[in-house]
């Protein structure tokens, strides 16, 4: 049986008054019958309230395993079991975990240093298949891919059962970490993190937040049709669907989809990668 795994990836609004919304979204996400959807944790009091009530109608209303996204980044253990117990009560099962980025005008990385002594906190407390986060081009705060993969490697031995990877668009990159984490005895299933550039306003936020390098097909796209929206949309869900499909071709175990909560951008990947992913999977 293969562990090949599609997935999507959804942020929470900003407040409360447009969670029927996201419900909608979420409904559109269901009908591609994902192997789970993620939700990423929100960076304000609210925000992280709807994270784990969303996680919660993912697994509960939807029937879909809901995979809460859980940073530790300037938390205390109190605020972590608190939200552990809140995840707990509303039927979520599983997170990924993360270290997150310090709020701007915060100082304190509160209790947790680093994402596996998140991971460790979250075994302790129990009831969770935990996921982890690796990076194709390496994280940008380490001094050499080598220390990623040790990282990783301490990440599974804590009993990490998958890794979602940051979103990246040279397949070189992935199968180079994929191959490294194999020699070093890390066996998790790893999920490709694919985020479709559908609009060229997408390239400077893209390579300013993530730091990712963009191959000569991408600046080629946006040179030649970058005043035609159209086009460019086409475009961005083109390399999409070719990145997706040399992946499966190669192996790989999952592809994740960074969505922008964006159902129609889904639905016409999905579209032309759906019986791709049937075939993988036998």
């Amino acid at each position: 049986m293969s562990n090949l795994t599609f997935s999507i990836e959804v942020f929470p609004p900003k407040d409360s008054t447009a969670v029927g919304e996201i419900y909608n979204t979420l409904e559109q996400f269901a009908a591609l019958s994902p192997d789970f959807i993620s939700v990423t944790y929100g960076a304000g009091g609210t925000a992280r309230g709807l994270s784990a009530e969303i996680s919660g109608y993912i697994s509960g209303s939807l029937a879909i395993p809901g995979v809460a996204h859980l940073t530790c980044v300037g938390a205390t253990k109190d605020n972590i079991r608190d939200t552990l117990a809140d995840f707990k009560a509303r039927g979520v099962k599983r997170i990924l975990a993360l270290r997150g980025d310090l709020p701007e005008g915060e100082a304190s990385l509160g209790d947790f240093r680093h994402a596996d002594d998140l991971i460790a906190f979250i075994n302790d407390f129990g009831g969770f298949e935990v996921y982890a986060a690796c990076y194709p081009e390496g994280h940008s705060e380490s001094k050499n891919f080598a220390a990623d993969v040790e990282v990783a490697k301490r990440k599974y031995d804590m009993v990490v059962t998958r890794f979602v990877s940051q979103l990246y668009y040279d397949n070189e990159d992935f199968y180079r970490m994929r191959d490294a984490f194999a020699a070093a005895g890390v066996n998790a299933p790893i999920s490709a993190g694919i985020m479709p550039i559908t609009n060229a306003k997408q390239i400077l936020r893209i390579v300013s937040l993530s730091g990712s390098k963009l191959p000569a097909a991408i600046t080629k796209a946006v040179a030649r049709f970058e005043h035609n929206a159209q086009a460019f949309y086409q475009a961005g869900i083109n390399y999409a669907v070719s990145q997706i499909t040399d992946l499966l071709s190669n192996g790989a175990e999952g592809i994740h989809l960074y969505s922008m909560n964006r159902p129609k951008t889904a639905e016409d990947i999905y579209r032309n990668i759906g019986s791709l992913l049937e075939g993988a999977k036998e």
